[in-house]
């Protein structure tokens, strides 16, 4: 298993550890920065320091409890000692957008009742799926936007906690994802509380207090269908 720094504190950009297998392309760690990607958070990248010299991380991901990072030049790295580093700003700006998407599947679920059903998270922009807004026009969807935006500037702080399965589908209120997106193999339920207005089941990354966002754009709405809306979105 790889102790995964990212769920205590998303703002560690660093860390010593030690690489504990390689395979072709792909090394293992005994701890890692490197968010594996998930929840429709796209994975970290950055580098692995070893012995003077360094090697690209490209992609991150998780199996069967290891976490495995594809590096480009595999040669270089041996089993031992290392020091993991990511990309910060790359990083920093997927915190942003996955909190923003926290506040949006807020606002919209308790103006309209809204679920989100699937995500999509990059550096630069991100998108989100919401049921009960189908029959807003722009004008009511762009009011609730500058609600989303309100809430932002009110600097909600966000924190984290981790409860049994059972007891964090009984948080009354609490969760805005549709709960059987969740697999029924994960026991352990990771909940991410943004400030009086949210608290949801999430693994990944987000910022301390929603403040840091800045402001969002909403740049476009589509009708997926059976009752489902897209929200593209951006930050500025």
């Amino acid at each position: 298993m790889t102790e995964e720094l990212f769920l205590k504190d998303s703002y560690i950009k660093e860390c010593e550890t030690e690489i504990t297998a390689i395979e072709g392309n792909r090394v293992a760690l005994s701890r890692t920065p490197f968010y594996p990607g998930g929840g429709g958070q796209e994975n970290d990248t950055g580098v692995l320091i070893q012995n003077g010299s360094q090697t690209a991380v490209t992609k991150v991901k998780k199996e069967s409890g290891k976490i495995w990072h594809t590096v480009t030049e595999p040669e270089q790295l041996v089993l031992g000692k290392a020091v993991a580093k990511i990309d910060w700003q790359r990083r920093e700006n997927l915190m942003k957008h996955h909190t923003l998407l926290h506040v949006i599947a807020a606002v919209f679920n308790g103006e309209r009742d809204s679920l989100c059903t699937g995500n999509q998270i990059y550096p630069d922009k991100a998108r989100i799926d919401l049921t009960g807004i189908s029959d807003l026009d722009q004008e009511e969807i762009g009011q609730l936007a500058a609600r989303v935006n309100q809430e932002i500037a009110r600097n909600h702080p966000v924190s984290t906690r981790t409860l049994p399965r059972e007891e964090a589908e009984g948080v009354s209120g609490a969760i805005k994802t549709v709960v059987n997106l969740i697999p029924e193999s994960v026991k352990e339920v990771r909940l991410v509380k943004i400030g009086d207005i949210d608290e949801q089941a999430c693994g990944g990354t987000h910022v301390r207090e929603t403040g840091e966002i800045g402001r969002f754009v909403l740049d476009s709405t589509k009708n997926k269908g059976k009752g489902i809306t897209r929200l593209e979105v951006h930050i500025v």
